[in-house]
């Protein structure tokens, strides 16, 4: 993912307010592979889509992110404050929009491995506890992805302080952990560039054939290695 460090350890006088900034190993990225084919999700996500999803829109963010940090490392050099704060955005979302869908791809897999098919262990049973089943689960996280006003992303996620399953939304590229302790298990992009051309307008569609491919193996995983 990290293909090479532009500051290892850089600190900036902010004159405005006397504040020091430390970045250690910013890093620039690269797209990731699939680990399976773009036609591998078919029928519940045609292969053009998840080409075009991939390898247009996910690295326009890493394209775009990369930049800005190119740009982050010339003003903290010239001491540029205004710049650095002016940078936080593009940052913010492009970064956001590269991590969102590196754990979205590994969020899903074909029906032929497993994709679809319901949790077990630690994380099916977590399910029943918070959400009653894993029916209520996926009704109740539709219901909230069809209801995001504009573009972003609905998520399960686990609050590390609670130790309990959550379902949060998120606006544009925001990550989950904008919104506090909370580690993304599940997160489902509810931009219309993941289903326009399949679904047009109709979000709830896509949000009711995405469960088939959903890869509860690599959710479970990560539960099971937060709870340890």
């Amino acid at each position: 993912m990290a293909l090479r460090s532009l500051v290892s350890r850089k600190t900036l006088g902010l004159a405005s307010s006397g504040l020091k900034l430390q970045f250690r190993g910013l890093q620039t990225f690269s797209l990731p592979d699939l680990p399976y084919d773009y036609g591998a999700l078919e029928p519940a996500i045609s292969g053009e889509i998840m080409q075009l999803h991939h390898q247009k829109h996910h690295q326009t963010y890493i394209t775009n992110y990369n930049k800005a940090l190119e740009q982050l490392h010339h003003a903290m050099e010239k001491g540029d404050s205004s710049a650095v704060v002016k940078l936080q955005s593009a940052i913010k979302f492009n970064g956001g929009g590269h991590v969102n869908h590196s754990i979205f791809w590994k969020n899903l897999a074909p029906a032929r491995e497993g994709g679809g098919e319901p949790p077990h262990g630690n994380l099916g049973w977590a399910i029943d506890e918070d959400f009653g089943s894993l029916e209520s689960l996926i009704q109740k996280m539709s219901a909230e992805g069809a209801a995001v006003q504009g573009s972003g992303w609905v998520w399960l996620g686990l609050d590390k302080e609670s130790k309990k399953l959550v379902i949060e939304t998120t606006a544009n590229q925001d990550p989950l952990v904008t919104l506090g302790p909370l580690v993304p298990l599940l997160g489902i992009d509810v931009w219309e560039h993941a289903y326009y051309l399949q679904y047009k307008n109709v979000r709830p569609d896509y949000l009711k054939n995405i469960w088939k491919v959903v890869n509860w193996k690599y959710a479970g995983e990560v539960y099971d290695k937060e709870r340890a």
